[in-house]
């Protein structure tokens, strides 16, 4: 991308700011959505500072950022969806968080998720805790599930642990499918946003 020169100084500092707050507010996502974000909003300062009738430079620059608005604000909903995108594209676990905490906002359905997301996530807590601790399982007293985790008491309680040693396959096969399940979902929900 090439950057706009100005004849002020004032003119110029003003546009430099302006970019590295729309760099800042953009760095979660890939380098390619950032520079065609950065390239979008240095077309449009480029071509309302050539198109002006006042001869104020720096009054007219500020006029056109007034009309593209803060970055930060005018942005975020962009942002949070190109990072949607980006994380039920590679089903990348980090980029999902921040997909999420983007999109917290936007509605009981992303809070929901991350709901679903956090009890995926406390699966690999219990597969770490079977390691450490053999009370960790899942329980049954006679043919009721009770406990899908720690029992302190296990030697004074009726529960029995059914998985054993599979406990840890059973828990990853688990998580692996309600991951992909739910980030499937996330992504046709997504989908279904951009339809309507």
């Amino acid at each position: 991308m090439k950057h706009i020169k100005f004849n002020k100084n004032a003119s110029q500092k003003i546009y430099n700011d302006y970019l590295r707050r729309i760099e800042r507010t953009t760095k979660t996502l890939p380098k390619i959505d950032r520079n065609e974000i950065l390239m979008e909003f240095n077309s449009h300062i480029y071509e309302g500072t050539i198109n002006t009738e006042t001869t104020n430079e720096v009054d007219n620059l500020l006029a056109v950022l007034d009309k593209l608005g803060i970055p930060e604000e005018v942005l975020k909903p962009l942002v949070a969806d190109k990072k949607l995108q980006q994380a039920t594209k590679t089903f990348n676990p980090i980029h999902l968080i921040q997909a999420l905490a983007l999109n917290i906002t936007n509605g009981i359905s992303y809070v929901i998720f991350s709901l679903l997301y956090l009890f995926i996530f406390s699966g690999i807590f219990l597969i770490i805790a079977k390691i450490f601790n053999s009370n960790v399982g899942m329980y049954y007293r006679g043919d009721e599930f009770r406990v899908l985790g720690l029992i302190k008491n296990i030697e004074h309680s009726e529960l029995k642990e059914v998985l054993g040693n599979w406990f840890i396959p059973a828990m990853l096969i688990a998580i692996i499918a309600l991951y992909m399940i739910t980030t499937l979902v996330l992504k046709l929900k997504r989908f279904i946003n951009h339809k309507n």
